[in-house]
């Protein structure tokens, strides 16, 4: 039986759950792409089922902020996903501040090891700085899944390297997640 995972690409196109900006990217965009790469590498091997948040680039989910999140971790656990990947950006006011990091539910669980199995992959793939995996308890879409969930933070849109290496590498990033549930499930590449 295939390992079914469930991709959150965040935010929405427009409107409500937008994204955040920076140096002409945006998070919406970004993540919608890379999810999508994602779920493309997870399509063509046998061993993982996939279903995305946003199967077009026009999806809205929700009616605002709340019921959009709403509707992501609903969509998991009524499939339900093994796993739960959500994919966003990140930005801060320092333009400095720069790097990938992987925000978990709890500390040494099974979500906290697949997300420092993605972290090494991102870093891997695309030479981003490994800020670490973070316990965030207050994120909703992994408070409310009932399956292990990763909230990854790909790289800062305001800090112009950063957003140089999503703007250029995109399925690159999307190699360092696959990579990283191929480790963790120690499974070979095929």
């Amino acid at each position: 039986m295939p390992i079914r995972i469930f991709i959150d690409q965040g935010h929405n196109p427009s409107g409500h759950n937008a994204g955040a900006e920076g140096n002409g990217l945006r998070e919406q965009d970004i993540t919608y792409t890379v999810g999508t790469y994602l779920a493309e590498l997870l399509s063509a091997d046998p061993r993982f089922a996939v279903r995305v948040s946003r199967p077009t680039p026009d999806t809205v989910l929700g009616t605002n902020n709340l019921t959009s999140l709403q509707d992501r971790v609903y969509l998991a656990n009524s499939w339900p996903a093994n796993y739960f990947i959500s994919i966003h950006c990140n930005a801060n006011a320092n333009p400095a501040i720069n790097g990938a990091e992987v925000y978990v539910y709890r500390e040494y669980t099974q979500s906290y090891w697949l997300a420092q199995h993605i972290l090494n992959g991102l870093v891997a793939w695309t030479g981003i700085r490994d800020n670490g995996v973070r316990v965030n308890p207050s994120l909703y879409v992994l408070r409310r899944t009932a399956m292990p969930a990763v909230l990854v933070e790909l790289g800062y849109l305001t800090n112009e390297a950063d957003a140089q290496k999503l703007d250029g590498n995109l399925w690159g990033f999307a190699q360092g997640i696959y990579a990283g549930l191929l480790s963790y499930f120690g499974l070979p590449p095929l």
